[in-house]
């Protein structure tokens, strides 16, 4: 039987720390992992919720550094990509 907390969705709050914030080339670093989930995957910041397999999607959200974003998953059989995107962001795109 399969429960349902594999379809639940998860989410987990990261600040853009590096200098030039959520720029193409580390839109298109989110979009590469979030290419790999089996759900949809989304970027939010005040309550605006966009595609993060969308590099343009996620340029309007205009997040320089220390703004605050919410990436969610709509699966918890994703949590492992959820996990890639907010080291990802926590490292500040290996830049």
């Amino acid at each position: 039987m399969e429960t349902s907390r594999a379809h639940d969705p998860l989410s987990r709050e990261v600040v853009i720390i590096n200098e030039l914030g959520l720029h193409a080339r580390s839109a298109a670093k989110i979009a590469a992992i979030a290419g790999d989930a089996e759900s949809q995957v989304y970027l939010s910041r005040d309550g605006e919720s966009v595609d993060a397999r969308s590099i343009i999607d996620m340029l309007t959200l205009a997040c320089g550094k220390g703004v605050r974003i919410t990436i969610t998953v709509d699966s918890g059989k994703d949590a492992g990509i959820l996990s890639k995107i907010v080291d990802l962001v926590e490292d500040g795109f290996g830049e």
